[in-house]
């Protein structure tokens, strides 16, 4: 699906999000119009999705993450959909994800310190439909975090 010249313009585009086409097809070796007509080629196919601001939510005052991991009771038939959309209503909450196994749903949820952490919990988390098992996880380092490919 990819050829050299998508992979190189993926790779430096992975580089520096911010750079310009033309930039970018310097970088890779090719003309800006061809670079331009790559680009828009994996966008229109999907594999460009887009381009996002990433903010540090530690420099904003959020000193504590926490995953928590949910075995749902799945005896009634809308359970995932109720708990996601509830989840999702939760401003603190910056990851939901779901799993095939013993834990059903993860939440990656932030707060300012553990005080407002407690607050969350006992007024948003607890409030949750269909939870029948909550396991907290408390965050203590990020070792690698990396969303760019091997191209």
């Amino acid at each position: 699906m990819l050829d050299d010249i998508d992979r190189r313009l993926l790779r430096q585009l992975q580089n520096d999000p911010s750079a310009t086409t033309a930039a970018l097809a310097a970088r890779a070796g090719v003309g800006s119009a061809l670079a331009t007509r790559r680009l828009d080629r994996m966008r229109a196919r999907g594999v460009l999705r887009g381009q996002r601001a990433v903010i540090d939510w530690r420099a904003l005052g959020y000193s504590v993450q926490v995953s928590l991991r949910f075995t749902l009771d799945k005896g009634a038939p809308r359970a995932f959909d109720e708990v996601i959309a509830a989840a999702r209503g939760i401003p603190e909450v910056i990851e939901i994800q779901t799993f095939l196994g013993r834990v059903d749903l993860r939440l990656a949820v932030i707060a300012r310190d553990l005080a407002h952490y407690q607050d969350i919990y006992r007024r948003r988390i607890l409030a949750l439909p269909h939870i029948a098992e909550i396991e907290a996880l408390m965050h203590v380092a990020t070792i690698k975090t990396d969303e760019r490919l091997p191209l």
